[in-house]
């Protein structure tokens, strides 16, 4: 892998290559106070440092270079910070890793800073599900003895995995990775901080922080250059995170005049409407069944898990397709946001998302009393197993759409925006990358816009991370993002509850509301 990515401006972690006078008799300004001066004509600014562990080391280099090196900074707006001084060399090894801190999974990508690309990508499960799939769980777990430094050191220890692996694939040494940024939600933020996150779920929501900024990686344990730093995307509240920050930074939704809308769905669903001038944004429970982790077959996106589904209207014959055209295991929230759809518009469930019997004909069973449609049959999955879906999981994942719906319902009305007015839709995360906005429209769980509005932008707080890591202007930017949102508390609104019962009907409970939606009458 080897990508160009396009950002402005240069960036916070950069090389410059000095060529010093050296030392005489009649000038005999010390080693480190040479190299400042040298920064400080170069760049017109004073404050500059290194730190002591550094300055034999750096005294050493200039000598043996006769005073011809590059010098690799970190700077931090009107301050510079000297991370390495070494021999001239063409082109510098200078790295760095961008992070999209997620909850179920970790994603990395490794970032040539000096030619500005990116060179590597691994993405792998975060360890801290086995003490919880969201992020109340892992906030409990954390209270107990123990338990915030044992997830610190699980996350901690899968990035410095990941960072070696991807530097011996592409024969880089670790000591020339000097930066790393990361982008997760608040919980995730201060898990990888090591802080207590109590807090965040408990009335008034206060996290403990919401602008981390610069952490020297030694003081997280993170195996870079030990000069290194690490940038952290500050959060907007206790459950709109640096990620969706992030987002919004690779989205370039700030910068438009049009107003969007941008939705990010995982464990949890997060939303956020505006433009260049203002945001609004708020968070809610919408993600765990779309995500495939409350259907009984319902995983992650991987290889054998169906992506897609189609049913012939006049046959109803079933149709998948899986990822890398695997054997079926199981199926994930693309795949099922489209296996509902399907099935309501074949006449398979009614609007009430209730299995009609004479339609489903013998793909219909039952289990334990409770009603089951078998998508693949045990023969043709890699299970051995029928894959089914029941009616419980319907009704599961018709209140996860409805609360979808809900939530950007919620937040359109709050700032008096009507779906029509959007410019562009913009859907995020693992999720985003599958979905296919004509289902989710059909059952109901997005606005009935027309199709060109919605943009597929896969993992925006990936995005972000690799721009902020390259860009000193767009590390000032998320700041300004940050500053622009006004975050909504659902846990507190009372019309929530009101606006999804109507939603929890396919398509909606008003019909006018989804006009391109052709309803099977039966």
């Amino acid at each position: 892998m080897s990508k160009m990515v396009e950002v402005d401006g240069i960036g916070w972690i950069r090389n410059i290559s000095l060529n010093l006078k050296p030392p005489s008799l009649k000038d005999n300004t010390a080693d480190i106070d040479r190299l400042i001066r040298g920064l400080r004509d170069r760049f017109q600014l004073n404050d500059i440092h290194l730190s002591i562990s550094q300055m034999d080391r750096v005294a050493h280099t200039l000598r043996e270079t006769g005073y011809s090196v590059n010098t690799i900074l970190l700077e931090d707006r009107n301050r510079l910070q000297v991370l390495e001084v070494k021999p001239n060399q063409s082109p510098p090894e200078v790295y760095g890793m961008a992070v999209d801190l997620g909850t179920s999974q970790v994603a990395i990508r490794l970032v040539d800073l000096v030619a500005r690309k990116v060179v590597g990508e691994s993405s792998v499960r975060n360890p801290q599900l086995d003490h919880g799939s969201d992020i109340l769980t892992r906030i409990h777990f954390a209270t107990q003895e123990g338990g915030l430094e044992h997830l610190k050191d699980l996350i901690i220890d899968v990035l410095n995995n990941e960072f070696s692996r991807l530097a011996r694939e592409h024969h880089i040494k670790k000591e020339d990775i000097y930066g790393v940024s990361v982008a997760g939600n608040t919980t995730m933020t201060h898990l990888f901080l090591g802080l207590n996150p109590y807090r965040i779920c408990r009335e008034p929501y206060i996290p403990v922080v919401n602008r981390p900024g610069l952490v020297k990686a030694e003081d997280l344990s993170l195996h870079i250059n030990r000069e290194g730093y690490v940038l952290v995307f500050p959060n907007v509240g206790s459950y709109v995170g640096g990620d969706i920050v992030a987002g919004i930074l690779a989205s370039n939704m700030y910068r438009k005049e049009e107003v969007s809308m941008f939705v990010d769905v995982g464990t949890n669903a997060e939303v956020v409407l505006g433009n260049k001038e203002w945001f609004v944004a708020c968070a809610g429970a919408a993600g765990p069944a779309l995500e495939g982790g409350v259907a009984r077959m319902g995983m992650m996106a991987g290889p054998g898990v169906i992506d897609q589904v189609r049913i012939d209207p006049t046959t109803r014959r079933v149709e998948i397709t899986t990822i890398e055209g695997k054997k079926p295991v199981g199926i994930c929230g693309s795949g099922l946001i489209d296996l509902l759809a399907q099935l309501f518009l074949a006449g398979m469930i009614d609007v009430r998302g209730k299995y009609v019997p004479d339609m489903c004909g013998d793909r219909l069973i039952n289990k334990g009393g409770v009603d089951h449609f078998i998508i693949v049959k045990a023969e043709d999955s890699k299970t051995g197993k029928d894959l089914t879906l029941s009616q419980i999981d319907i009704d599961v994942l018709l209140r996860s759409k409805a609360a979808m719906y809900t939530i950007l319902t919620t937040i359109s009305g709050t700032a008096g925006i009507s779906f029509d007015d959007l410019d562009t839709f913009y859907i995020a995360g693992t999720f985003g990358s599958y979905i296919d906005p004509r289902s989710a429209i059909t059952i109901g769980m997005i606005p009935d816009i027309p199709l060109e509005r919605y943009t597929i932008l896969g993992n925006s707080s990936l995005s972000g991370a690799t721009m902020a890591l390259l860009s000193a202007r767009a590390r000032d930017e998320m700041e300004l993002i940050r500053d622009r949102i006004t975050y909504i508390e659902l846990n507190v609104n009372q019309e929530f509850m009101n606006l999804f019962s109507a939603a929890r009907f396919i398509p909606h409970t008003d019909r006018r509301l989804f006009p391109s939606v052709k309803v099977c009458e039966l």
